[in-house]
């Protein structure tokens, strides 16, 4: 039976992890310090219609529909739902939202609170396959 031939790194394979290590550097340098928040705004939806679109200042205001009241607030730091007159409260809590492409949605009211702008309006998050 033959013996298989011991393998040793050469000086070529090291240019190869380099190049890999470097391509995935620059692919998460392109990420991370990419200017996403720069264009973000508040849409809000009634019966899937776009009515409003805040940009992030300090602000409040109450929408009504379906006989419900959503009082929303708006900050530098991010949007929330501060109260709301629907039963089960799931989009108060929710919490505060500020990332492009996240939203809060008042079911009963049928009011939709969502950013937009920055990188989530500029198409694919990510591609695999």
């Amino acid at each position: 039976m033959k013996r298989s031939p011991e393998l040793k790194p050469t000086k070529y394979d090291a240019l190869v992890v380099l190049a890999v290590l470097a391509l995935a550097a620059l692919c998460a340098a392109r990420f991370w310090f990419a200017p996403s928040d720069a264009a973000r705004s508040v849409v809000i939806s009634i019966n899937g219609a776009k009515t409003d679109r805040l940009p992030f200042d300090d602000a409040e205001r109450d929408y009504k529909n379906n006989g419900y009241t959503v009082h929303i607030r708006v900050t530098a730091e991010g949007v929330c739902v501060e109260h709301a007159d629907c039963p089960t409260q799931d989009c108060v809590k929710t919490g505060t939202i500020s990332r492009p492409g996240q939203s809060i949605v008042c079911l009963p009211a049928r009011i939709v609170v969502s950013v937009a702008g920055g990188a989530a309006d500029a198409g694919y998050d990510a591609v695999a396959g």
